[in-house]
């Protein structure tokens, strides 16, 4: 297995953006969701991906928001990947200038059969279900449908991952990478630096350990 990829998201503070670039994450995420209490402006997103080092992908998530909306923050705030976390369609997404994402929730097998038939050009990202918070809640995903969508194509998994299961997950799943909010804060959007750092290093242990 291929060292774990993980992505922090939910990022707010410019110190934690560099923390966790300087740890080893792949990818960080901004919430540009008016609802959330990890939400930004797009100008706040643009000065904190202004300080995000080279290398590391820079993400913007958004809920149901219009593929106009989404291009133009990609534009003003230099993301790399957009990752869409309503009921939008993925198609509608191909042209705004960044990679796909696309988190979905897996509760039956039909999920995994919807799951698995998503363009191979778009990421999919299996999250826990919630209608109305959408992601950062803390609540976990079904990690027994989440392995069955991981043998059939590359999964991101998400969803109520902490210091304490990201080891169960990853040798559970196989993810490529893992993606993690709450799960490091001491408050939302607020990074905890201890948690952050045992959290990577828990990932990119047990990856190799499942090699």
């Amino acid at each position: 297995m291929k060292p774990v990829r993980v992505k922090v998201c939910g990022i707010t503070r410019e110190e934690d953006a560099i923390r966790a670039a300087e740890l080893g994450a792949a990818a960080v995420g901004f919430v540009l969701w008016e609802p959330s209490p990890r939400a930004l402006s797009i100008a706040a997103a643009a000065r904190l991906a202004a300080a995000v080092p080279a290398g590391v992908t820079r993400v913007g998530v958004f809920v149901d928001a219009a593929p106009a909306e989404v291009a133009r923050a990609v534009r003003e705030i230099g993301l790399d990947a957009v990752q869409l976390h309503g009921d939008e369609p993925v198609a509608e997404f191909s042209r705004v200038g960044a990679r796909v994402i696309k988190a979905v929730t897996l509760e039956t097998g039909r999920d995994v059969e919807t799951a698995a038939a998503l363009p191979a050009s778009v990421t999919v990202l299996v999250d826990a279900s919630d209608r109305v918070r959408r992601g950062g809640t803390g609540h976990r995903a079904d990690w027994r449908l989440a392995a069955a969508l991981s043998a059939r194509r590359e999964i991101w998994l998400a969803g109520g991952l902490t210091v304490e299961n990201v080891a169960d997950a990853v040798k559970q799943v196989r993810p490529v990478a893992v993606d993690v909010s709450s799960g490091v804060e001491s408050s939302p959007g607020v990074k905890d630096a201890a948690r952050l750092a045992a959290f990577l290093a828990a990932a990119r242990t047990t990856s190799a350990e499942v090699s």
